[in-house]
């Protein structure tokens, strides 16, 4: 970069900052603010441009820390901190940290959804790559114009904004949604901040509320598809190939139509991972693992619903049926333990589906001897009542559709069952933690895709789980990065959804399916060994790791002010 870079050595980060005065406030991850020392300010030009009082990193933490508290809005928190970030990055991931369980939903879900859907009306500083298809020609010096070399940068996470959380298609505010999640990269896994790289690909909007709103930021058309669309992605993709070789691409938040087939299409050419299909199953994964553990059973012997069998859905039971073959179960077998149902109800035969759903149609023989409420449609209630599920699996944004009749008619039959809305944000939820406990006298195992507070059911407590990709993600970035992988195979998936199922004691009456969010940094750590060692396995690592804990651990950044070096 022009104004600053970092140098490193065994005593870790040097930051050597060329600028002078005035921009070295104004750069965030070069302003330390009061925290510079005096020689400092001498040699960089900024004294008289600070108060005189020398402050530590932990005294502008308490000072910050209290005016977060003093905000009671969870949008007014998140500007703050997005504030924060965009004035001393440091200081903003030191927050972070060491407020993670706390300040997480903020950052990243269910808050940014709401941040998302009002982008253009608070927005105040650009942060991010804006790519336009308006503009192609510009993607490959819009991506140079930060100033990064071919070895600077680890991740890019981009989306195109079609499938925003629960909320759809947000156009160009879904840049918002690639900042939360490199932020969650650096908090969680120790990616330092200045080697990712957030983007948003502008096609348009089909929402007709952003079009028709005056202060809306984005390419004011329709959203652009078919040929056009694509050729556009793949322009970016050759892009970040020839500016940044060793990256990462984290597909975020695409739209159903194209989520699974962009991913098909470039896994196997570049390093690249899709947070909607493959971390949300790692998680949904690995908190079924200790689920079943808990219940005594075999994973195979399972039935299992999923109540919204699109991108995220289906690829949670593709990497379960993985999971079954690798340990000897014939995929057949493991494809008739899932009952999918998409908008035209349960996947089956003789009904238009994706290509990615078709392996989990049932037969018409099978149904023939069901008992429907309405033949032209089988819905939940019917699939529930004919299959009697051991786990039900709500990835659907449909609120309140495990009702209280399905929930009984499913715990009638099973003595643990396993229910996991999944949706979010909370509103979107398809049924309430303290609801399901009620309707299954305590008995239900939960995971949720929002936070929930632990629920207190016959006098017992139960920590309600939550399936936050925060849990997998930044391991599995972290662990392509160590080791520089050149792709992410399925191994690496399912290799990051065990480690997490591993860090968890679920014998206790209400005990969490899932780590706590407070222990993110030391499970994002097990993740990243686990991918880092698969990865190996594979062939596919081209920074093998030699003492795997000592190499993880030195990759992970933490949010001190480095020593700085004028230059």
């Amino acid at each position: 970069m022009a104004n600053f870079s970092y140098a490193y050595d065994a005593d870790g980060y040097t930051l050597e900052i060329a600028c002078r005065g005035r921009e070295v406030l104004t750069t965030p991850l070069t302003n330390f603010g009061t925290a510079y020392s005096t020689e400092q300010r001498k040699a960089l030009g900024i004294e008289g441009l600070l108060p005189p009082n020398v402050m530590t990193i932990d005294q502008q933490m308490k000072r910050v820390y209290a005016q977060f508290e003093a905000l009671d809005d969870d949008l007014a928190k998140y500007v703050y901190l997005n504030t924060m970030q965009d004035r001393n990055e440091t200081l903003f991931y030191r927050l972070l940290t060491e407020h993670l369980e706390e300040m997480l939903p903020i950052v990243y879900t269910p808050t940014i959804g709401q941040a998302i859907e009002t982008y253009s009306h608070w927005y105040h500083r650009p942060r991010g790559i804006f790519l336009s298809i308006e503009n192609p020609d510009a993607i490959e010096s819009s991506l140079a114009a930060e100033g990064h070399g071919p070895d600077d940068v680890d991740l890019v996470v981009v989306t195109d904004s079609e499938g925003i959380l629960g909320i759809g298609d947000q156009g160009v505010g879904g840049v918002a949604i690639a900042v939360g999640k490199l932020s969650v990269y650096t908090a969680a896994a120790g990616i330092h901040p200045s080697r990712a790289l957030p983007v948003v690909l502008d096609v348009g909007t089909d929402n007709i509320d952003l079009l028709n709103d005056e202060t809306y930021l984005g390419y004011r058309h329709a959203r652009v598809r078919g040929e056009d669309y694509d050729a556009f992605v793949d322009r970016f993709v050759q892009a970040v190939q020839k500016n940044f070789p060793h990256a990462m691409i984290h597909w975020e938040d695409f739209g159903a139509g194209n989520a699974h087939r962009i991913l098909d299409k470039y896994r196997g050419e570049v390093c690249s991972f899709n947070d909607d299909i493959q971390g949300t199953a790692a998680v949904v994964v690995a908190a079924i693992l200790a689920a079943v553990r808990r219940s005594g059973q075999r994973l195979v012997d399972q039935r299992i619903v999923v109540h919204g069998a699109g991108t995220a859905g289906i690829g949670i039971a593709d990497l379960l049926v993985q999971r079954m073959v690798n340990r000897g179960i014939p995929r057949e077998r493991a494809l008739a333990c899932f009952w999918g149902l998409g908008s035209r109800g349960l996947l089956r035969e003789g009904i238009s589906m994706r290509d990615f759903q078709e392996p989990y149609a049932r037969t018409a023989e099978e149904l023939a001897a069901w008992t429907l409420d309405d033949p032209s449609k089988v819905e939940l209630a019917d699939v529930v009542r004919n299959v009697h599920p051991t786990i039900i699996i709500g990835t659907s944004a449909q609120a309140g559709a495990f009702s209280e009749t399905i929930i009984k008619d499913m715990a009638a039959h099973c003595e643990r069952p396993i229910i996991m809305p999944l949706s979010n944000p909370t509103r979107k939820a398809e049924a309430l933690p303290s609801d399901i406990l009620e309707w299954t006298g305590g008995r239900a195992l939960i995971a949720t895709g929002s936070p929930f507070q632990p629920v207190v059911h016959a006098g017992t407590t139960h920590t309600i789980a939550q399936a936050n990709n925060a849990l997998v993600f930044p391991g599995i970035g972290l662990g392509v990065a160590a080791c520089r992988a050149t792709r992410v195979s399925d191994g690496m998936i399912l290799a990051a959804a065990e480690a997490v199922a591993k860090v968890v004691t679920v014998r206790a009456l209400g005990a969490s399916l899932l780590p706590r969010i407070d222990k993110l940094r030391a499970v994002s750590a097990r993740v990243a060994m686990a991918v880092a060692s698969q990865a190996q396995a594979e062939g596919l690592a081209t920074r093998p790791l030699v003492s795997p804990v000592q190499d993880i651990h030195d990759a992970m950044w933490s949010p001190d002010y480095p020593a700085v070096r004028a230059v």
